[in-house]
């Protein structure tokens, strides 16, 4: 049986495909009202329409921020502000994997940028907003891959040593330092954070990637699940009574289950905090 979220206001970030859009989707469907989060608004508009139509929803709207460009983030969240008082769910789910190194206008590694430190400064410039809504929910897209990620503060743009997969698991394990961080400063708040792998699922992830790779991840797309699969934990997360105050945990398959070693690191939790504090001017 769905929840009835026909009085809650949810944003969720990277919404116009893959588990975005079924997450979307899904929450429409339970009456969510749902800011879909894109950097493309074409691409959001388009899937909009289709929102709307299979879920019988209209309080669903596309809003622009590109999460590697912090100014048009903070430029979002006034927007929001001016427009909303209420946020009762925030899924923090865009996330990117570049073949080559790149960097945004201040010259922070793009997918340290896009799928961790953009996260980082939209949840803690909508927290009031959250917090004087409550009970509150985050969600952060994490992936398992996280337990190859490793956190080197004198690399942490990976000037040295680039590799697109280690630029992806180091991002997502910094996912889940900041939730885990997260949790602890939000205790008693009723503002809940929690992480969350997907599974491997299919999705236009690696679009960008040569012929070779994608042909190679074409074969392996037979041994994963749909994006529709995928996206059933975040629903489950932002919508389930069960978990109302459940908070600082990392989930699967809407299981409880145990991050990297490092990802419990009490150290590096609070040293990431400061350092992506000063790297997002917050």
């Amino acid at each position: 049986m769905n929840t009835d979220l026909s009085n809650r206001k949810c944003i969720i970030t990277g919404a116009n495909s893959g588990i975005g859009k079924e997450t979307t989707l899904g929450l429409a469907k339970m009456g969510a009202s749902i800011i879909m989060l894109c950097r493309n608004e074409e691409k959001g508009e388009n899937v909009l329409r289709e929102i709307k139509n299979s879920s019988g929803n209209q309080s669903v709207e596309v809003m622009i921020a590109d999460m590697q460009d912090y100014d048009s983030i903070r430029k979002f969240v006034e927007n929001y502000k001016s427009i909303h008082n209420k946020l009762h769910i925030l899924i923090n789910n865009a996330g990117i994997m570049k073949k080559k190194r790149e960097t945004n206008n201040l010259g922070h590694e793009t997918t340290l940028a896009t799928n961790y430190l953009g996260h980082f400064l939209l949840t803690n410039l909508l927290l009031e907003t959250l917090q004087s809504s409550a009970p509150a929910r985050i969600i952060n897209v994490t992936s398992k891959s996280h337990k190859r990620g490793k956190i080197d503060f004198d690399n942490l743009m990976l000037e040295n040593n680039y590799g697109r997969f280690k630029a992806y698991n180091n991002s997502k394990l910094a996912n889940i330092l900041f939730t885990y961080e997260l949790a602890q400063r939000l205790e008693d708040s009723g503002v809940t954070v929690n992480a969350v792998h997907p599974g491997a699922a299919r999705t236009n992830f690696g679009r960008e990637f040569s012929e070779r790779t994608r042909k190679f991840l074409k074969l392996f797309k037979r041994f994963t699940i749909s994006a529709e699969e995928g996206a059933k934990t975040s629903i489950y997360l932002a919508s389930s009574p069960e978990v109302e105050k459940i908070t600082g945990k990392y989930w699967f398959k809407c299981k409880k289950v145990k991050s990297s070693k490092d990802s419990y690191n009490r150290e590096i939790q609070r040293k990431l905090w400061e350092v992506s504090k000063d790297l997002t001017s917050l």
